[in-house]
């Protein structure tokens, strides 16, 4: 049974890592695309604006997973992901009109909305009253699929044309598939229902942790997002388009640590408050925007790293929020809110990024309209509570005694 709750545990981890990458095949992929003659056009705004089905799919569809876990499994649930999204992709690669692509895109956005709302939880309920870890290397993986995204799409656009970009890891995400239902259901939170029940947090300190949640979901998903699409043409504008490889190295570089961060910032919060992690990354945050929009050679891809180290870093911490405070049995259904209020602010990123630049002719302005937002984050931060009891759940009985004593 080791052996086969590793081996889903793996999958759910490299599904994770397929989700960022599939996304993000676009807006490196488009740096070949855009030529005059094409069949896209010769304008780099317009096709990037073809991804804005997909990334408004990925929100709306990330909405009703807790529900058809609950109907399907979320075994099957996770089937549906990997040959839907490959398929789709594979696709995606397969057109020639920029209907056809908007139409593969979006559709490779809806199956992709299945992964957070069902794999976060598996993992989280797999992982019990330490879930940081778990979170942190799931994190990692996902970082992983941002960076190898433009490096990878980089060197196959330009050695094999931009449609390889799109076809080859829609069959590995198919392959990955077959693996998947091929391996035993291990349904963790009926296994883990006989160990310690979830504590009874005070509600008003739940109502608390749910707003920031959501709040931060909003605002973290349009700049997590945003910057994952703008960093490839920003490195090309800063470094020179005609090293799409190098473009590709340099953005994997910087988004490597937010890799790093993620699996370091999982091992913290095993052993600290989401707190004190979550307000140090909050303030590197803005400085590290405002610095990307105004640096450049080796200096850009320093800037780069510093802030994918904030946002990856976050990403972390804001998915044990979720472990902490809310109850799995209602923790699918959350994870389904939270994403899906992430992934709106998600959706408004590639729409932003295209507009902001084909006014302005650079991206400068949508990295400061980033640390704008990213002010709303720091407030979060300092708003979250910081209690000891996230470390020992057994002392939120003490802190509900208390709470009830006061309102006697």
């Amino acid at each position: 049974m080791a052996k086969e709750e590793s081996r889903q545990l793996s999958l759910i981890n490299l599904a994770h890592c397929l989700t960022h990458y599939s996304l993000l095949i676009l807006p490196t992929a488009v740096l070949v695309m855009a030529r005059p003659g094409g069949a896209f056009g010769p304008s780099y705004g317009p096709i990037l604006k073809l991804a804005t089905g997909m990334f408004v799919l990925y929100g709306l569809f990330s909405l009703p997973q807790g529900w058809l876990a609950a109907r399907f499994g979320r075994k099957a649930l996770l089937a549906a992901f990997f040959f839907g999204t490959g398929g789709a992709l594979v696709a995606a690669g397969s057109v020639s009109s920029s209907l056809a692509l908007a139409l593969a895109l979006a559709a490779a956005g809806l199956f992709a909305a299945i992964y957070h709302p069902i794999g976060t939880a598996m993992l989280v309920d797999a992982a019990g009253d330490r879930p940081g870890r778990a979170v942190g290397v799931n994190g990692v993986f996902g970082n992983v699929g941002v960076a190898l995204a433009p490096i990878v799409s980089g060197v196959l656009a330009a050695h094999f044309g931009w449609r390889f970009a799109f076809i080859l890891p829609g069959l590995v995400c198919v392959a990955l598939g077959l693996v998947w239902v091929r391996t035993p259901a291990l349904d963790h939170h009926l296994a883990r229902r006989q160990t310690r029940p979830f504590p009874a947090i005070p509600p008003a300190l739940v109502r608390r942790a749910v707003i920031v949640l959501l709040l931060i979901a909003a605002v973290s998903g349009l700049v997590f997002n945003a910057f994952t699409i703008l960093l490839p043409k920003l490195l090309a504008d800063r470094l020179g388009d005609d090293m799409l490889p190098l473009v590709g190295a340099s953005a994997f570089v910087a988004t490597l640590c937010g890799a790093v961060t993620q699996f370091s910032v999982g091992r913290m919060i095993d052993r600290t408050t989401l707190k004190r992690v979550f307000l140090p990354l909050s303030l590197v945050l803005v400085p590290a925007l405002a610095a990307l929009a105004i640096a450049h050679g080796v200096a850009v891809v320093f800037a780069a790293g510093l802030v994918a180290a904030s946002v990856f870093g976050q990403v972390t911490v804001n998915e044990t929020m979720t472990a902490r405070y809310i109850a799995p049995a209602v923790r699918a259904r959350m994870y389904s809110v939270r994403f899906f209020v992430g992934f709106l602010g998600s959706a408004a990123a590639a729409p932003l990024v295209a507009t902001l630049y084909e006014r302005t002719g650079s991206l400068v302005s949508v990295t400061l309209v980033l640390a704008a937002f990213a002010v709303i984050t720091l407030a979060c931060a300092l708003f979250f509570p910081d209690r000891r009891e996230e470390l020992d759940p057994a002392l939120w009985a003490e802190a509900a005694r208390g709470v009830a004593v006061a309102a006697e």
